[in-house]
């Protein structure tokens, strides 16, 4: 009987260790797939160096989204503004947009500031609303 007691207690031990060791591994791989973004007044209340990548994410401002086709061959370019409700940030760049962005619709964007502050982003992502 006391010889059953112990090899259960470490066949509960075991188990537990596998699943720490288990929980650790989805947490670290969740974490590197995770996306992470600041939003507008985040960067305002932050200093973020000119130049340096960042993710900017929050809604595109309705009556901004401008997109010019540049030549018939050539990328697009494109404006808008993002705003989280606080704060404001113009973003601008070259290439194509997603078909789901749209004012009033959330977005993320990466890219870097220029010196005029404005944002200059080199992939523009979509975020479609969940229901």
């Amino acid at each position: 009987m006391l010889e059953r007691l112990g090899s259960r207690r470490l066949l509960i031990l075991a188990a537990l260790g596998l699943a720490v060791i288990v929980g650790t591994v989805a947490a670290t791989n969740l974490a590197d797939s995770a996306v992470y973004y600041l939003t507008p007044s985040e960067v305002y209340a932050r200093t973020v160096q000119r130049g340096q990548t960042v993710r900017l994410g929050g809604l595109v401002k309705t009556g901004s989204l401008s997109l010019k086709p540049v030549s018939f061959h050539g990328p697009n370019e494109f404006e808008f503004v993002i705003t989280d409700g606080n704060a404001e940030v113009r973003v601008i760049g070259q290439g194509a947009i997603p078909g789901l962005l749209r004012e009033g619709a959330g977005a993320v964007v990466e890219g870097s500031f220029a010196a005029d502050a404005t944002f200059v982003a080199t992939q523009v992502i979509a975020k479609h609303d969940e229901v």
